[in-house]
C-alpha cells in the first residue's frame, strides 16, 4: 500500500519506535506486520476463490500470531519493513488482478467470520486491503497524539 509506505518512509527513528495506542506494538513492527500478512490474506482469498471455506482461523489465533510477530520483529529496521511491504503488496496487487469476476463472487464460509458466508471479494476488501488501511489510520492517529 503506497500510502502506508510513504508515511513509514517519512518517519523519524523516534516515531518508528513509538507505540500504537490500544495495540502496544511499535509503529515499525506494525508496518512490517502489514507486509507479512499480505501473502497470508491473499492465500486465504485465493482459497475462497477456489470454492474452499477457510477453517481453523480464529481471532484468538490471529492475536497469537500478531504477538509472535511483534516479539520476533521488535527491532525491525525501516528498510527491511519497507522492502517487505513493497515486495508483498506488489505481489498481492498482481494476485488480486488475476482473479476473475466469478472468483471474486465465490461465497464460502470463513471461520474468522463465524462461518457466515462471505465472498472472496469481501475477504480481499476486509482483510488484505482493509487491513492495511486499518493500520495506516491507527498509525496516523498515534502520530497525531504524540505531536500534541
Amino acid at each position: 500500500m503506497r500510502q502506508l509506505a510513504d508515511l513509514a518512509r517519512s518517519l523519524s527513528d523516534e516515531q518508528w519506535q513509538a507505540r500504537v495506542p490500544h495495540d502496544n506494538r511499535k509503529i515499525g513492527v506494525v508496518v512490517h506486520h502489514v507486509g507479512t500478512m499480505y501473502p497470508i490474506e491473499i492465500g486465504l482469498a485465493q482459497q475462497m476463490a477456489g470454492g474452499q471455506g477457510v477453517e481453523g482461523v480464529t481471532w484468538e489465533k490471529v492475536a497469537e500470531m500478531n504477538a509472535d510477530h511483534a516479539r520476533s520483529f521488535d527491532a525491525v529496521t525501516k528498510q527491511d519493513a519497507l522492502d517487505l511491504l513493497q515486495k508483498n503488496s506488489t505481489a498481492a496487487a498482481a494476485a488480486v488482478r488475476a482473479l476473475t469476476d466469478a472468483q471474486l463472487d465465490t461465497v464460502v464460509p470463513p471461520s474468522l467470520n463465524s462461518n457466515g458466508p462471505r465472498s472472496c471479494q469481501f475477504m480481499l476488501e476486509d482483510h488484505a486491503v482493509g487491513h492495511a488501511w486499518h493500520h495506516l489510520l491507527k498509525i496516523r492517529g498515534a502520530l497525531a497524539r504524540s505531536a500534541r
